[in-house]
């Protein structure tokens, strides 16, 4: 199993849907509205790297209003 944490900044004040949109990714385990330099963090459980980059880059990215993710794959 990989966890990864996937921080999403947004330009849009859709939050609401926004975090919805995430939740429903498939890997994605849980999403968190956050105060701070980015909107969302989600944490994402997968089996492998590989899924991280899929979730986050292609699936994340692709909903709108994200701007920009940076991804954290946990060590331990």
């Amino acid at each position: 199993m990989v966890i990864a944490y996937v921080m999403v900044k947004a330009h849009t004040g859709d939050a609401d849907r926004l975090k919805a949109d995430i939740e429903a990714v498939d890997g994605v385990a849980e999403a968190h509205i956050v105060a701070g330099d980015v909107d969302f963090i989600a944490k994402v459980n997968v089996e492998t790297p590989a899924e991280v980059k899929d979730v986050a880059a292609t699936h994340i990215q692709e909903i709108q209003g994200v701007e920009t993710t940076q991804t954290y794959i946990a060590m331990d």
